[in-house]
């Protein structure tokens, strides 16, 4: 291995296999990423139905708790053990089980027992992902890998467009082929699991060196014990009250096992599940904590947005989707940019640098929106805050990578897929407080400043809206004083059919706690692009194709 004059090209001594081969396996592994990244679309628009018919709409956050609380444990896991076992056969196995606990989603008869089947869906979700890149660090040399990654973010734009469209069509159709409607949300994992798992099977077949290691048992338990109580306080939160007693038993049995958890892996030490060595290097440690903000601060436009243009612009959750089109965009747009332009020049640092600018600068001009802000602001808004997360996550991954040693390849790229997991999971749990703590106040307040206005006073003793039983009722609790804020927390659906002269107050309570919430957004992701001037940058290492001759500069 040898450099350059200038120091710049750096020669990887391994060998990877030639471009038509990973072009081959590619293909599995994407398929692989799409299941993953398109259920949670689907499921996300489709769960009002699916509680609606399994009578237990208050109970639906258990679904997404379950699935979280797996998919999260699982992910260090899978990193782990392929490092010692082999990356194929965990990530075959991690579609087997997805496209079983897909199949047996579809049979669920009761929230808990869907909650219970998306556990094991969550099992096979954590090997997805991670394993899918960390299997790109072994077959591309490290400068090579951003040109890839890039299809990686490409396949989750496009799910996230999919996704809401696919979910919507399913949740608004009665029964297909003789199967409600949507149960489809499940069984069209199947198909696609056993295409991956065949491209897979046949196609991943590399040779990695194996890392003799044993299992740090006790370090996935009090993982276990840590994140199970903080990830169903995120969810439950904020029905129980973050103050509550069931939320500072979670609090404190998260502490305790979190305490624990340091000390199984003091004691692990190179065996431990989340090796304390990635971080005690600062070329792990700082891109892993950056990505977790990253994760924080990208939810607070993502789980903002599809509200917006549903309850303040009326669209349907098929529309939705489409209007999300201008965010997928810039994503697919600066992830495949940045990617060859890494693979050309070797440096990461200053994609995440400009991309958590472009994200900082999108949040706050969403935080800009009112009312009567128009669709083309809007999405030209998404666009710079897409462009922005296209330039963020992949080049973060391939630092963590490029730093780690060739034996931690699979625990880093789980480690990175770990914290901006944990930190979307937390996004949402802050935000969505943030946006249900504060909206009945908003909502009073929009109330209190158009009361006095003439078009509301019209609509008031206007016949017509009076023989609305909606508009009725909604103006019986304005006469007697009670509160107008917080039927809608649990029930948005009403307000399509009020007067659009009463439904206007609640819009703009919904507009301005939405722009609250993007203004956190704002400041968490303006401290990230500070922050991210700090990550040091090592150059990638270009690597030699197995069977064709390699140059040696300098």
């Amino acid at each position: 291995m040898s450099a350059s004059a200038t120091g710049s090209t750096v020669e990887d001594e391994r060998e990877y296999p030639p471009h038509d081969q990973v072009l081959k396996i590619l293909i599995g592994l994407l398929l692989g990423m799409f299941l993953a990244a398109l259920d949670q679309n689907i499921v996300a628009t489709a769960i009002r139905t699916i509680a609606d018919d399994l009578g237990g709409l208050s109970q639906q956050a258990w679904v997404t708790t379950a699935y979280l609380i797996t998919s999260t444990i699982a992910t260090p896991l899978y990193g782990k053990l392929s490092d010692i076992y082999g990356r194929r056969r965990f990530f075959i196995a991690a579609i087997t089980i997805f496209v079983i606990g897909s199949m047996l989603c579809t049979l669920s008869q009761s929230m808990y027992m869907l909650a219970a089947f998306r556990a094991i869906q969550g099992i096979g979700a954590g090997g997805l992902m991670s394993l899918a890149m960390a299997i790109i660090g072994d077959i591309v040399a490290p400068r090579d890998r951003a040109r890839y990654q890039g299809f990686f973010l490409a396949v989750f734009g496009t799910s996230s467009v999919l996704g809401p469209l696919i979910g919507g069509f399913f949740a608004q159709t009665d029964s297909i082929l003789g199967v409600t409607g949507w149960r489809w949300v499940f069984l069209i994992n199947v198909p696609i699991g056993i295409v991956a798992l065949l491209v897979v099977w046949r196609n991943l077949h590399v040779n990695q060196e194996r890392v003799n290691h044993r299992i740090d048992w006790a370090g996935a338990v009090t993982l276990m014990i840590t994140l199970v109580p903080l990830l169903i306080v995120a969810e439950q939160g904020r029905e129980w009250g973050w103050a509550s007693a069931p939320a500072v038993l979670c609090y404190v049995i998260g502490a305790l096992g979190l305490a624990a958890f340091l000390v199984a892996e003091r004691r692990a030490g190179v065996e431990a599940l989340l090796p304390m060595r990635l971080f005690t290097n600062s070329a792990i440690r700082i891109p892993l904590v950056l990505g977790f903000l990253v994760g924080v601060g990208m939810f607070g436009a993502i789980v903002v947005l599809p509200l917006w243009m549903q309850i303040v612009h009326g669209a349907t959750p098929i529309e939705s989707g489409l209007l999300m089109l201008p965010l997928t965009l810039g994503i697919m747009i600066f992830s495949i940019v940045s990617g060859q332009l890494i693979s050309r020049t070797g440096h990461y640092k200053i994609y995440p640098i400009i991309g958590t600018g472009l994200m900082t600068l999108g949040a706050f001009w969403l935080s800009r929106m009112e009312v009567n802000t128009s669709q083309l602001w809007l999405s030209l808004a998404m666009f710079v805050f897409g462009l922005g997360l296209g330039g963020c996550m992949q080049p973060l991954t391939l630092a963590v990578q490029n730093a780690a040693d060739r034996g931690d390849m699979g625990i880093a790229t789980s480690a990175a897929t770990f914290f901006r997991q944990m930190g979307g999971t937390i996004g949402v749990a802050v935000f969505l407080s943030v946006l249900f703590s504060s909206l009945p106040d908003k909502i009073a307040g929009a109330f209190t400043a158009a009361v006095g206005t003439p078009e509301f006073q019209a609509a008031l003793h206007d016949p017509a809206v009076l023989a609305n039983p909606a508009n009725r009722t909604l103006i019986q609790s304005l006469s007697s004083g009670s509160g107008v804020g917080s039927n809608v927390l649990n029930d948005s659906a009403f307000l399509s059919q009020l007067d659009p002269r009463l439904a206007h107050p609640f819009l703009v309570g919904f507009a301005d706690s939405m722009s609250l919430v993007l203004t956190v957004a704002t400041v968490i992701l303006a401290i990230t692009f500070v922050l991210m001037w700090f990550m040091p940058e090592r150059v990638l290492k270009t690597g030699r194709t197995r069977g064709e001759a390699v140059e040696i500069q300098g």
